[in-house]
């Protein structure tokens, strides 16, 4: 049996964990809000029309921030549709999806939400069809506190108090020929440019304010890493932009797929090749910075990232109201990368700062429900729960010497780690994917951590890689181990299984 040696070392820290690392997303697609977030019918339903029990899981997972109302969708979609009284809603094709939105739930509903699921809300604006002039206006309406047309028609509308949205997109994947109204790097840079600009002064800012501002603004960066732009998009967009945004906006989906040279491989790669993407955005975030003279430091918000299988194909009609699209029902084998994923984004959380897990029910999400009758938690849902909940304070720094594999991405590590440490609770979280059919021997040496105490022992494995969960049916969901023991305070030795997540929490 191989074994392999983790070192981590308390004062090698990589960054602070922020809470939004641990986001999601919101669009108008599929069910992923009608019958999804929103169901008026459902027996769980509150007045304002919200599941009960979707959001009862939301607070499991415990999700801080959630992006919306796109994606593709924004780049067609008119803020104004989704406001005032619902019976005077214009019925509008949603280009993006090929569905028919009924604009039944719109910005005021989903502030609504937000605060009943405990929830910072990241709206998007539309870069697509939308003009500059509808951003700001966007912004007026949410943040204004009144005294203007468009502030005193939120507090006709039932909200008397502004909502102080911080988190703004300025458009969505503004890089790809599918998107409503793309544009090219140069054009949207400029235009990203103006609408930042206008937003700020809509907020009470002025260019001394932007690089403290109170909107946290992103521009539009890369859709894929596969873009043939990738990544003089970015630059470019960032050398518009640069002194007047926060975050970098990323996004990347991996599929399991049998058309590759070696599918298990290459699937289990992903964690390693999302580094690498990210690594190749901050040396370009840094290059840009260098290149436009500046002291401020922009980051990444990673707000698009899952499992998604973009070959399968749509069985619901066109212009259906809510039709089941993308409801991907995710394997045994899909945990272990998405965990992989989650360990890599903590890993990287000096850089990114944001994370939106895509999407949060129904569509390629962690929640499932069913009209009018239950959910169900996917196997994704309980890596995002554990990590979300403890894997907090710093993440540290970690050597190891795993052995590695090879994919269609180049190497990849047989034992992918993540190590956080929260100074405040003493609490030490490690998450371990053993991406070998092997069973892995590994050594944990946490010797500057002092006098250690083994609190939870989680494991996630299977026989059937191809294992999912379903109504009534959530059989691929952690095991509780017997704690291990904890030599001289610091030296921890397990054997995981082949092809497994393991999750440990510590107490310093």
């Amino acid at each position: 049996m191989k074994k392999t040696t983790i070192f981590a070392d308390k004062n090698l820290t990589i960054g602070k964990v922020r809470p939004t690392l641990y986001g999601s997303f919101i669009e108008h697609i599929g069910r992923a809000v009608y019958e999804g977030i929103y169901e008026p019918d459902h027996p769980t339903a509150d007045g304002d029309g919200f599941r009960g029990d979707v959001i009862g899981l939301i607070k499991e997972l415990n999700v801080p921030i959630v992006r919306y109302p796109g994606g593709n969708f924004v780049s067609g979609y008119d803020w104004r549709d989704g406001i005032g009284p619902k019976d005077k809603r214009p019925v509008r094709l949603d280009l993006a999806w090929h569905s028919t939105e009924t604009n039944e739930f719109g910005t005021d509903e989903f502030m609504k939400w937000c605060k009943k699921a405990g929830i910072t809300p990241m709206m998007a604006v539309n870069m697509g069809t939308g003009s500059v002039k509808d951003a700001a206006e966007l912004v007026e309406y949410c943040n204004h506190a009144g005294g203007t047309s468009i502030s005193d028609l939120r507090r006709a509308n039932g909200a008397e108090e502004p909502y102080n949205v911080k988190y703004w997109c300025i458009g969505n994947e503004m890089d790809g020929p599918w998107q409503t109204g793309h544009l090219t790097a140069d054009e949207y840079g400029k235009k990203a440019l103006e609408a930042a600009k206008v937003m700020r002064w809509t907020n009470g800012e002025t260019e001394k304010d932007a690089p403290n501002g109170r909107l946290k603004l992103i521009v539009t960066g890369s859709s894929t890493h596969a873009m043939m732009t990738f990544p003089e998009w970015d630059r470019v967009v960032l050398e518009h932009t640069y002194p007047r945004i926060d975050y970098l906006s990323m996004h990347r989906y991996y599929e399991y797929s049998e058309e590759t040279d070696n599918p298990l491989e290459d699937f289990l790669g992903a964690a390693d090749d999302m580094n690498e993407y990210i690594n190749t955005l901050r040396a370009t975030i840094e290059y840009v910075r260098a290149k436009v003279r500046s002291k401020k430091q922009v980051h990444i918000s990673f707000d698009e990232w899952n499992i998604w299988r973009q070959s399968a194909e749509r069985t619901e009609p066109l212009w259906k109201r809510a039709p089941h699209l993308m409801e991907d029902v995710y394997t045994f084998r899909d945990m272990l990368v998405f965990a992989g994923l989650m360990n890599t984004l903590i890993n990287n959380c000096d850089i990114v700062h944001v994370a939106c897990l895509a999407q949060l029910v129904n569509v390629i999400a962690p929640i499932m429900t069913e009209k009018g009758g239950g959910t169900f938690r996917q196997t994704t849902f309980y890596p995002f729960k554990y990590l979300s909940n403890t894997a907090r304070g710093v993440t540290v720094r970690t050597f190891t010497d795993s052995d590695r594999f090879q994919t269609m991405y180049g190497g990849a590590r047989s034992i992918n780690e993540a190590v956080n440490f929260d100074p405040e609770t003493g609490s030490l979280v490690v998450s371990l994917c053993n991406y070998s059919q092997e069973k892995r021997e590994v050594a944990l040496e946490l010797r500057s951590f002092g006098e250690l105490k083994a609190e939870e022992y989680l494991e996630m494995t299977s026989g059937d890689l191809d294992a999912v969960n379903g109504f009534g049916a959530e059989q691929v969901k952690p095991i509780e181990r017997e704690l291990p023991a904890v030599k001289d305070g610091s030296h921890v030795s397990l054997v995981l299984p082949p092809m497994s997540w393991s999750y440990l929490r510590f107490r310093a």
